[in-house]
């Protein structure tokens, strides 16, 4: 058994601990970095300001103090403004920002605004907005709880990659006839929109690959139909009410032939999601068995595949491209999973969020004939939450002793004072029966470190643009 540490967890005061059970790795000499030498100043103008040009704010403006070879670099590099990193009353911000837009040279490349941070929102940011620093403006971030963007905002649209528009009012007249060629990123949060306007959007985009929909008001049900789009993400948080009689409850997935990620963030109400054709579909979650006042969220893969909550009700064919799968589970019961597994027979990675408490989930005589005609595929398994008490001990035992191209399996301990406990320890991995996994070459881990990210942090539509989404690096 070997001991290591890793990075510690936001949520967390205590030390990370991870502790790893694992076939002993082949030896290898390790290379020297070469020194201390600075061979990035060696680079090209042009490459230098392309890398201040990713850094935030305030940190590309520092880099003047690295050295002469960069004191002129910021001044003519792409800007990378985001506005919420200023420390400003409302009366100075304003200012702040049109110095900082008088003294630099260079094009604006990001921009990020909060508006209800200034004394004049639709008058700075429409100055701002028509200024020639913005006239290749690509990433795009705008807020205000009481005004709608400024109509400029819309002369960006044939060079904007990414755009995010949070707490504000979209009006039809404002996005008709809206076209957006090398879009790629699409964030919406809080917005008021209709369903006519939104589906009009996503159409004249025919670049995009990422969209991002939180707890939009006006649109009920949302069809997808893309050509490009790679992920989709949803979430709804509360419930219909007289001031808000129209919220996401239902997304369609017409015909998205790129489609590879479907990301439904929801909480607090149900979803609805039928999925017509994905045929690339690989990355699935969160699914849960949260029961609403309305009932349980529903996936329907056509009319072949019905699953209510986290229960296949329906399975008259397998949905064979999915190949990772997450699931927060509310209530911890192995026949569910197995159900799921049996959905989707492909399955590579499973990440499971776990509850504390649940049925014993005594597999070994009830499942003895099932495993010999189940092939349980995953090489990666990642549960969450996890407490060593005995319900989740024999569902983690459930796979050791039965995922036979099993590779890693991580568990995520909730208690950190017990991996100091070298007696806990050992009885873990002495009961979780390691020595007779049915994969030889797995390694298997107890740790304190997050490793399932959960479905609330999922914020900004680049969150969503990551092959595996649910792991945390």
């Amino acid at each position: 058994m070997e001991a290591g540490t890793a990075r510690t967890r936001k949520m967390r005061s205590a030390p990370v601990h991870t502790h790893e059970v694992a076939p002993v790795p082949g030896g290898g000499a390790g290379e020297e970095d070469g020194g201390g030498a600075d061979r990035i100043s060696n680079l090209p103008d042009d490459n230098l300001r392309h890398i201040i040009s990713l850094l935030p704010t305030k940190e590309a403006a520092r880099t003047r103090i690295l050295a002469s070879r960069w004191r002129h670099l910021w001044c003519s590099a792409p800007l990378n403004l985001d506005c919420r990193d200023l420390t400003a009353d409302d009366a100075a911000y304003a200012g702040m920002v049109a110095t900082m837009l008088s003294s630099h040279r260079g094009p604006v490349r990001r921009f990020c605004v909060d508006a209800n941070l200034l004394a004049d929102p639709p008058g700075a940011t429409d100055a701002w907005f028509r200024s020639a620093a913005f006239d290749n403006l690509e990433e795009l971030e705008f807020s205000s709880n009481e005004h709608s963007p400024p109509m400029s905002i819309f002369r960006f649209s044939p060079t904007l990659h990414a755009i995010t528009i949070e707490k504000t009012v979209l009006a039809d007249a404002a996005l008709h006839g809206l076209h957006l060629p090398v879009l790629k990123h699409l964030g919406l949060s809080q917005v008021a929109i209709s369903e006519l306007s939104l589906h009009s959007l996503i159409a004249g985009c025919p670049a995009l690959e990422c969209v991002l929909i939180i707890n939009c008001i006006g649109v009920n049900c949302v069809r997808i139909n893309s050509l490009s789009l790679v992920s989709v993400g949803a979430r709804l948080i509360g419930l219909p009410c007289p001031m808000y009689p129209l919220l996401l409850g239902e997304l369609v997935i017409e015909n998205a032939p790129r489609l590879e990620r479907l990301l439904l963030l929801n909480s607090g109400t149900r979803l609805h999601v039928t999925v017509v054709a994905a045929p690339k579909l690989e990355t699935l979650g969160f699914l849960n068995d949260e029961h609403y006042y309305s009932g349980f969220s529903r996936l329907l893969f056509g009319s072949s595949v019905v699953i209510q909550g986290l229960r296949v009700d329906v399975l008259e064919t397998v949905v064979s491209t999915v190949k990772t799968l997450s699931l927060n589970m509310g209530s911890l019961n192995l026949d569910t999973v197995i159900q799921l597994m049996r959905c989707f027979p492909c399955l590579e990675k499973l990440y499971i969020r776990l509850p504390k408490s649940g049925p014993s989930n005594l597999w070994r005589r009830k499942h003895r004939d099932l495993i010999k005609c189940l092939d349980i595929r995953p090489k990666t398994i990642v549960l969450g939450s996890y407490l060593g008490n005995k319900t989740q001990l024999n569902f983690a035992t459930f796979f050791v002793l039965n995922a036979r191209v099993l590779e890693s399996m991580t568990l995520e301990y909730y208690v950190d004072s017990r991996l100091d406990d070298e007696e806990f320890l050992s009885k873990q991995f002495l009961d979780l029966q390691l020595e007779n996994r049915a994969s030889r070459g797995a390694k298997f881990y107890l740790t304190t470190q997050i490793s399932i990210r959960n479905h609330w942090e999922f914020k900004h539509v680049r969150d969503l643009d990551l092959s595996d989404p649910f792991a945390c690096e």
